[in-house]
């Protein structure tokens, strides 16, 4: 086989042809003698470019493409203790708050080589806790989860490996600067107190299930509190509780609208459920808002697509992403992001809400 030539300059340097007798591993070694430069250009050529001239980075680029090499990632994490991963953990990927929040982290950590891994619990904390641990043992960098209700063995397992993670879509000023989201609570508050201003007295509730969604668990305490700061309070007969899906929504509806008295204004946990309602609310004939109040959480298009558009609170659940991810880089890099930590929930008011029924 003829000698191969050595590269010496940018696009037209020449490289060595690839052997066809049969598999070979192209090591940094390869890609150095090719590009005519040493192994240490290389490595700081594919770690930190800013330092490596652009004429270099040109020709190590030929060589790279030519050689077909990839970088071995677990000897840079060995090297560098780092395997520029971050694993989240979503309790559902079909929603839309999630499914922009996963967006808006992956573009983020991108933009500082980071690569996104991502599993879903299904609200399981047995499954979130097994997934979590084959991330740890995966070496990913840092962890982004939901929620701050999480398996009794997750806690201590993050300690013990010191493991930087961000609780999303959850604020609390008691655990302040492990979580990035709005305060559910205070949310719903906002949303009840609406109702009532306008004079609603009889609430209904459909709520989403509060299995391992301490999320969830504090909407329904965002409903109470600002009740009973009035002197009201939901009646038994005007809860009901389900998972999250439209069909359950319509299906509550039903149930609820067969108590009397009947509410006059239905709070629904989360955008499926009152997407639901709304649909069943028309479909029965009623008239929204004169006749029933529908309001919701969570913004999903099609809430303002309905024949009676939805109100609801919005979460700004790709700016939770967003900086999630930003937080969560700056906690690996040993500097403060700065960023704000709880996202302002916005109360949208559209024509599914309005005053009572006159007596």
């Amino acid at each position: 086989m003829a000698r191969a030539k050595t590269a010496r300059t940018g696009a037209d340097a020449e490289i060595p042809p690839v052997s066809t007798e049969g598999p070979r591993s192209v090591g940094l070694r390869e890609v150095a003698r090719a590009a005519g430069v040493s192994t240490a250009t290389v490595s700081r050529a594919i770690n930190t470019p800013d330092v490596v001239s652009p004429d270099l980075r040109e020709r190590i680029a030929v060589a790279v493409k030519a050689l077909g090499w990839v970088p071995d990632g677990a000897a840079r994490a060995l090297s560098t203790r780092r395997s520029q991963t971050i694993g989240a953990v979503f309790p559902a990927l079909s929603v839309g708050d999630f499914a922009h929040a996963t967006q808006a982290i992956q573009s983020e950590l991108s933009l500082s080589g980071y690569t996104l891994l991502l599993a879903c619990s299904d609200y399981d904390a047995d499954l979130e806790l097994r997934q979590v641990r084959k991330f740890v043992e995966r070496g990913v960098d840092g962890l982004i989860l939901v929620g701050q209700a999480h398996h009794p063995d997750l806690g201590p397992l993050l300690a013990q490996r010191q493991m930087p993670f961000v609780n999303t879509f959850v604020y609390d000023p008691r655990t302040h600067g492990t979580c990035v989201g709005p305060d559910n609570r205070k949310a719903l508050m906002m949303m009840t107190d609406y109702l009532a201003d306008l004079g609603h007295v009889r609430f209904g509730v459909i709520a989403q299930s509060t299995r391992n969604n301490d999320r969830a668990s504090a909407r329904l305490d965002g409903v109470r509190d600002a009740l009973s700061m009035r002197g009201l309070a939901v009646r038994p007969q005007h809860f009901a509780m389900g998972e999250w899906s439209i069909a359950e929504g319509r299906s509550l509806l039903r149930a609820l609208l067969q108590t009397d008295p009947k509410p006059t204004a239905i709070v629904c946990g989360n955008a499926h459920l009152a997407v639901g309602a709304v649909l069943e609310a028309l479909a029965l004939g009623l008239r929204l808002p004169e006749d029933l109040s529908i309001v919701g959480y969570d913004d999903i298009e099609i809430m303002s697509h309905l024949p009676v558009p939805v109100t609801t609170v919005r979460v700004p659940s790709a700016e939770i992403g967003r900086i999630a991810a930003r937080v969560l880089i700056a906690r690996l890099e040993g500097r403060n992001c700065g960023a704000p930590l709880e996202a302002q929930a916005e109360l949208v008011i559209r024509a599914s809400s309005g005053p009572p029924p006159a007596a």
